[in-house]
């Protein structure tokens, strides 16, 4: 069996469980709405001029959250990387603050940059850094020392070392964490979103809950949800493409 035929019946399976528990009464009435009361809400999200006016807000946050984030943790990650005692020194502070759910840092934010939209992107900032500076720096330790070893011998600076040495080398570390540094920033952005904000889709699916229009909700989220896996898989296209191009990559 192909691996798209398992997705498709692992669809499948978890639609009709949904539609089995949605219709069985088990749960408070509208907890879990039928599909096709998700459906009409979604065609409906589709139609509506507000949702893509949320939906720019929340693009706009996210794509300069994760761009901060991104190069901040590209930076951080190849100092720590590239200077051992620098790396070493830092990690146990970097690996318990990735771990820590970064929503408990909004109350900072909100009294460092207000609670407009600098907040938002200082939180998708935030999100997307760790990913990217550990994966960085794993990738880092992970080259060959030649690499090394060769920009030294030419008397490169720092910044010729990061941009014509370690970078081009690095790119599998990197894609693997824009993709999982764009999936955390949009996750920060939503929350702070959620918390205050007045636009936004996270805002939307905020109002919606409020007001107890579930199937509403559902069909925001799944709209999140297409647009984060349609991304991912641009993202991962893109870095097969790349890599298929690229002569180095190809067996000899």
């Amino acid at each position: 069996m192909s691996v798209t035929a398992i997705r498709l019946l692992t669809l499948a399976a978890i639609l009709a469980l949904w539609e089995l528990v949605a219709r069985s009464g088990w749960l408070y009435q509208d907890v879990v709405p039928p599909l096709e009361k998700i459906a009409v809400a979604f065609g409906r999200l589709l139609v509506d001029p507000a949702t893509y006016r949320h939906l720019a807000v929340t693009s706009a946050e996210v794509v300069a959250g994760f761009a901060l984030g991104f190069a901040a943790g590209t930076a951080f990650g190849l100092a720590a990387g590239a200077r051992r005692f620098f790396g070493d020194a830092s990690a146990p502070w970097v690996d318990g603050l990735a771990t820590a759910p970064k929503i408990i840092f909004l109350p900072i934010v909100m009294l460092l940059v207000g609670t407009g939209v600098p907040s938002k992107i200082a939180l998708g900032a935030l999100s997307a850094f760790f990913p990217v500076a550990i994966n960085t720096a794993a990738g880092v330790r992970q080259l060959n020392p030649v690499f090394a070893r060769v920009g030294r011998s030419f008397s490169l600076s720092n910044w010729k070392m990061a941009t014509r040495v370690y970078l081009p080398a690095l790119r599998a570390s990197l894609v693997t964490g824009t993709r999982l540094g764009f999936g955390l920033a949009v996750i920060g952005v939503l929350l702070a979103e959620i918390k205050l904000s007045n636009a936004g889709l996270g805002f939307l699916a905020n109002e919606h809950y409020s007001n107890y229009r579930v199937a509403d909700l559902y069909a925001v989220l799944l709209l999140v949800f297409a647009l984060a896996v349609g991304l991912n898989g641009l993202l991962g296209r893109l870095a097969r493409e790349r890599k298929g191009a690229d002569p180095r990559e190809r067996p000899r």
